[in-house]
């Protein structure tokens, strides 16, 4: 069994180890969709590049729920790993695998049966680009099964500290997805479908990498097959952690299709513009994003060893962390606010529409990483239902702000990209007061049970 090393020594340092990984690998994955979607732009045009942008909204709704779900098991795991129950680990593990496997498939079913209702009449995609984004979706959602697959891998290394095999995995699907898009998108001019089926491969070569290393590398986690078991109890625990942190970024991903439906309703340039943009926020998102996973599992892992007292430093260090690399990635954005645009082949209004948006999420995003790597901290002391209220909280707000201005005098369309002041601003104060106010040590004496 790997070492313990997150309930001893000065927490910063471990968590700045474990999370390191998770930043690299977070930096590879969007790397590699930022190329994807400038090779789409460069050779396939404008309108293809708004067809695959307006499908992210969807794509990231069934992540979401890959993510909370593989998280919640990780979370589970990563507790009794702190408690040395190594029969309770693989048990948790074996019930995971199951789970996440089966909602992989059912995600890939139910995406391809939805598209054409949800992409037409919920996101109301601008008709002269429907047809794009259905043929992009529709394959994409084949890899699904596999996606979940990853995750589920992904989620029960990291609950035993192991961070750093995420990069190799990462770095595997970067290549093969960037050189497929060359050869599919670039040479051969298969257009939206070529850019979704190499994606698809990349995502079945990365579940096949992160599996067999972690039955090659943990014993506790080698299954034969009939040593696949499900064991009702240890679900029903994955699925009650998991279901918050689920339910927290769905909600995140609902409202972004809310938005997202706004910016369609600005025209096809809005909608190329909005895709860009976005990828750049995820840039920005990425670092809170990580030290949020990474303390979910320090303070798993510390709780389950009986030593509260390291969660609250950790805490604080980790907050400070975020912020300065958030704050280094947001300087980069500013300056290059007008070369970015460029890179993915907008023109015109599109390159106006998206400067704005850029210098805008630059000092916006800066407000969510000084509160989102908390949730960490609530979902290791078993209180996931707080990130997800505040989630719902800040969402309303920016869906709410954005249908309220869209068309007024003062923000206009501008409130596509604006509205994260408002959102942002009200989570951040509901986070700290809840983390000062010290309820999250209630149900810390639960975790064993």
């Amino acid at each position: 069994m790997a070492s313990r090393s997150m309930v001893e020594g000065a927490p910063w340092k471990h968590i700045l180890r474990f999370a390191f990984p998770v930043l690299l690998g977070a930096l590879l994955q969007q790397l590699y969709t930022t190329v994807d979607a400038i090779i789409v732009g460069n050779y396939a045009g404008q309108a293809a590049l708004a067809a695959v942008g307006t499908t992210e909204s969807f794509v990231f709704l069934f992540l979401t729920l890959s993510i909370g779900f593989s998280a919640g098991n990780g979370v589970v795991i990563s507790q009794y790993f702190g408690a040395g129950d190594e029969a309770k680990m693989r048990a948790s593990a074996s019930t995971g695998i199951i789970l996440l496997l089966g909602m992989g498939l059912g995600a890939s079913l139910l995406g391809i049966a939805v598209s054409r209702p949800a992409f037409a009449y919920f996101v109301a995609v601008p008709p002269e680009i429907l047809d794009m984004a259905l043929q992009y979706f529709r394959l994409y959602s084949l890899a699904l099964f596999f996606q979940y697959g990853y995750n589920i891998c992904n989620a029960i290394l990291r609950a035993v500290g192991d961070s750093a095999a995420s990069l190799y995995f990462l770095l595997l699907a970067s290549v093969i997805n960037v050189a497929l898009d060359i050869l599919f998108v670039a040479h051969w001019g298969w257009g939206v479908s070529g850019a979704a089926v190499a994606t698809a491969c990349a995502e079945v070569a990365c579940f096949a990498a992160a599996y067999c290393y972690m039955t090659r590398r943990y014993p506790q986690f080698r299954f034969k097959l009939s040593e696949y078991t499900w064991d009702a109890a240890l679900a029903k625990k994955t699925l009650t952690v998991g279901f918050p942190i689920a339910a927290q970024m769905l909600i995140v991903s609902l409202g972004l299709t809310f938005i997202q439906r706004a910016a369609n309703g600005f025209g096809q340039v809005m909608t190329a513009s909005f895709a860009v943009g976005t990828r750049a926020e995820m840039y920005m998102n990425f670092p809170s994003h990580a030290f949020q996973t990474t303390l979910a599992t320090y303070t798993g892992q510390n709780v389950g060893a009986g030593r509260l007292d390291r969660v609250c430093l950790g805490a604080r260090q980790t907050v400070l962390m975020s912020l300065g690399v958030t704050l280094l990635i947001a300087g980069l954005v500013w300056f290059c606010a007008d070369i970015i645009p460029a890179a993915f082949g907008l023109g015109g209004l599109a390159v106006s529409y998206c400067g704005s948006h850029l210098r805008t999420i630059a000092f916006v995003n800066i407000i969510l990483a000084a509160y989102v790597p908390l949730f960490g901290l609530f979902q290791g002391t078993n209180h996931p239902g707080i990130p997800t209220m505040v989630a719902t909280g800040a969402l309303s707000v920016r869906v709410f702000v954005t249908y309220l201005f869209r068309y007024s005098a003062y923000f206009g369309h501008t409130i596509i990209w604006t509205n994260g002041l408002f959102g942002f601003g009200m989570g951040f104060l509901i986070t700290w007061c809840y983390y000062l106010s010290n309820r999250w040590k209630k149900n810390a004496s639960l975790i064993n049970e």
